[in-house]
This record gives C-alpha cells, structure tokens and sequence, in this order.
C-alpha cells in the first residue's frame, strides 16, 4: 500500500496510465489481479460433491442467516453511518451507500482462506450473493438514494453495468475454476490435481492479491494525497462499518454455536465489499471525477488493510477461545 501511494504521487503519470484502459468500467491491471486472485481458490472448491452439501438443512439455515446479515442489516448500517459522519456532503453519502450494496464476490476468498474459514461455504455464498447482486442491487440503489435518503441525481442504475460486473469477475474465474477441475482430475488423476497443481496454483491468489494492492493504491495514491479531507470523511465510516459489521456477525455466530470456519466465513462476507461494482456503478452514473466515484474509490482502501488486521484478530479469537470446528 505505502509502495503504491508513493508510486502514484512520485512517479508521473503512474495513476492516469493505470487508469486509462478499463474492463467493464474497471481499471485493466486491477481487472487482471482481481481475476488471478480468484482463480486458485475456486480451483480448491470440491464442486463433484456440493450436492452433498446441499442435502443438509443446516447449509440453508446459513444461508439464509449470511442473506440477511449482507442484505438487509449490512446496506443499512452503512446508510446509517454515511449519514452519521456525512450529513453535509450529498455526494460522498451516495459513493457509500453504492459500497454497503455491493456484497463481496472477489476477496472475501483471500480472507476467508487466510482465516482457516470454510472455502466451499465461501464460494456458495459467493454465488448466491453475485445471483442476488443482478436482481437486487439497481432496484436497492435506488431505493436506499432516492427514496430514503431523498437524494437527487439517482434516476436509474443500469441493470447492465451490475450484470455485466458480476459476470466477468465471478464468471470467468468460476467457469476457468470448473473446467479445470474436471478436466485435470479426469486427465491426470485426483492425486496429480490436489499434491502438484494446487500447489503450483495456490500461491497466486496471495500474489495476485498483493499485486492488486500495490495496482489499486498506485492508481489512487494522487487523489488519496490531493483530496485528504474528503478521503479521511469517507475513510471514517467505512472504518467503523467494517469492524462493526465483522464484529457483530462473528459474536452472533459464536453465540448461535457456529463452527470456527463458519463463523469466520460469515463474518468475513457480511464485511467485505464489492467494491469493482460500485466503482463501476459510481463512474457509470456519475462520471469518473465526481465525488461519488471518489467515496467508492476509498472503499477498498479502507478495507483491504482493515480486513487483514480482522485476519488476525479473528485467528487469535478463535485460538484464545478454543474455538472448534
């Protein structure tokens, strides 16, 4: 992070230059390590057995526990706290709304497999959460803008951008993850797939997520410097949701007599972001300058080093508890 802020300050051009190719309405380089990051984990996930997994009426009560945490109490703590620490400025208000609605689809894998969480619950609620992102979050976007709040501005969010969002960052790396799963376990065997491909492919996802830190603050580190004040606005409440959120999940599911690995699975999905779509939402509606797109931008610079730290707060919880799975 300090790298890439040092990069996009010190070094001319950097940011524009990373910026200046986009993939649905995405930066390419960030593109490319959001979809690396994703691939190795999804390649882990036993998909020949997830209809095991569905069989067992405890999965649905989980899911439907992980559906309200993200859908309905998430969006609305963050809406209560842009408005909290955000009464004067209209615009950065609307930039967090658009980042409590857009539920986590890319690195709630890193963290939830730095964690020791549940891959395969993750990449189930993953799923869930991308269907429900297409269907819910234009019509929610407008709802929580326009007619709670009584914002101006927010006439329509284009079904397209969300769908189209959610497609290339889920899809691509799902669809690689599955056909390289049967493919190779039918090709070379299951012992060949698990003892020397994973581990050639695994480190990538931790690669993948550096680099994309060092993309993404090298690419905003000159609006990062140049609008501190309005950064450090926007960096407050998102501080404060993310370990809120994070913290009230994991103590909900201590409390209901989750497992570790699904507790901290839960807890890392209710905090996580998607924050590519609600960049791509914020530039598509209101334009790559506006604040709104700034609000956005913040969003994972906030999270990705809040959610590291939760990482290990989560791991010491679990350890100091005597958490079992």
């Amino acid at each position: 992070m300090a790298v890439g802020v040092l990069l996009g300050n010190f070094v001319d051009n950097v940011g524009p230059a990373l910026q200046k190719g986009t993939f649905v309405g995405v930066s390419i380089p960030i593109a490319i390590g959001l979809l690396v990051m994703m691939y190795p984990i999804l390649c882990k996930v036993r998909y020949e057995s997830l209809h095991e997994l569905f069989s067992h009426r405890d999965l649905w009560k989980q899911i439907g526990f992980s559906i309200l945490v993200n859908w309905i109490v998430a969006p609305f703590m963050m809406l209560a706290l842009s408005w909290a620490f955000l009464p004067d400025k209209e615009e950065l208000r609307v930039g967090l709304i658009l980042v409590g609605l857009g539920r986590c689809i890319a690195m709630v894998l890193i963290w939830t497999g730095l964690a020791g969480g549940d891959n395969e619950y993750c990449a189930i609620l993953v799923a869930i959460n991308s269907i429900l992102q297409m269907v819910l979050f234009a019509p929610l976007a407008v709802f929580f803008i326009r007619v709670i709040s009584g914002e101006s501005g927010v006439r329509d969010v284009s079904y397209e951008v969300v769908a189209t969002s959610v497609g290339v960052f889920l899809g691509i790396p799902l669809g690689a993850a599955i056909l390289s799963r049967f493919t190779l376990r039918w090709l070379a065997g299951p012992v060949w797939f698990e003892k020397v491909f994973l581990r050639f492919a695994g480190p990538w996802s931790l690669i993948g997520l550096l680099y994309t830190i060092l993309v993404l603050f090298a690419s905003q580190g000159h609006a990062v410097v140049h609008q501190i004040v309005s950064v450090l606005r926007v960096a407050a409440p998102l501080f404060v949701y993310f370990i809120l959120i994070f913290s009230v999940t994991l103590y909900v599911t201590y409390r209901m007599g989750m497992g570790y690995a699904l507790a901290a699975t839960q807890s890392f999905t209710a905090a996580s972001n998607n924050f590519e779509l609600a960049i791509a939402v914020a530039v598509a509606t209101f334009g790559a300058n506006s604040d709104q797109a700034l609000a956005a931008t913040v969003g994972p610079l906030i999270e990705v080093p809040v959610l590291i730290g939760l990482v290990y707060a989560v791991r010491w919880a679990g350890n100091r508890w005597a958490w079992k799975n």
